[in-house]
């Protein structure tokens, strides 16, 4: 019995296999990784270079936003087919407003108009806006926000390895000035009230 157990340790056929039992699940698993972040790089990339140019295209008077955003859509999905890509512009009057509310009289120091709080309707929209910007791309000489979000399956998906969702989603935003092709709208000046 002692002679067999020592002509088996001493055995060393079938290591290799047994070797590569164990090391093969986490090198299959890291590539996988390495080429999902490879992926996620190259899709991120593409679509920061569009945002980009569709911005820097966007600000001249006679831009046509439906095309710039078809442009990215169509880029994005070379690199992610099947992406989701959703785009948001918001005007302001300078780049001072961005992400600014309406200017309001905050009696009760709480941050939010409200308590019949008075306000002034900078935007026209007849409410007050905790972001005074307007949806869309704005007149002459405005400041835009211009972002895009894309969703998209991975090509090489880890299973449990990003929780629930294995979607990816990345976003891009791009800050520009139009061209002041004519005179630039003025801020609203009407009063109004909180409720």
């Amino acid at each position: 019995m002692t002679a067999r157990l020592c002509h088996f340790r001493d055995d060393s056929r079938g290591v290799t296999i047994i070797e590569f039992a164990m090391a093969a699940p986490v090198l299959i698993v890291l590539l996988l990784g390495i080429f999902d972040l490879s992926h996620m790089a190259y899709v991120s990339a593409a679509l920061h270079g569009a945002v980009q140019r569709a911005a820097r295209d966007s600000a001249i008077e006679s831009a046509d936003t439906a095309t710039q955003d078809a442009y990215i859509e169509k880029l994005v999905r070379q690199a992610a087919p099947g992406a989701t890509v959703t785009t948001q512009r918001k005007s302001y009057y300078d780049f001072a407003d961005i992400e600014r509310p309406e200017a309001w009289n905050d009696k009760n120091n709480n941050g939010v108009c409200d308590n019949s709080e008075s306000y002034t309707d900078e935007n026209k929209n007849g409410q007050w806006d905790a972001d005074v910007g307007k949806s869309g791309n704005g007149g002459a000489n405005d400041v835009v926000v211009y972002t895009v979000t894309v969703t998209y399956e991975p090509m090489f998906p880890i299973p449990g390895l990003y929780g629930s969702s294995d979607k990816r989603t990345l976003s891009a935003s791009a800050v520009r000035k139009n061209q002041p092709f004519a005179l630039q709208g003025s801020r609203g000046s009407a009063a109004g009230t909180c409720s």
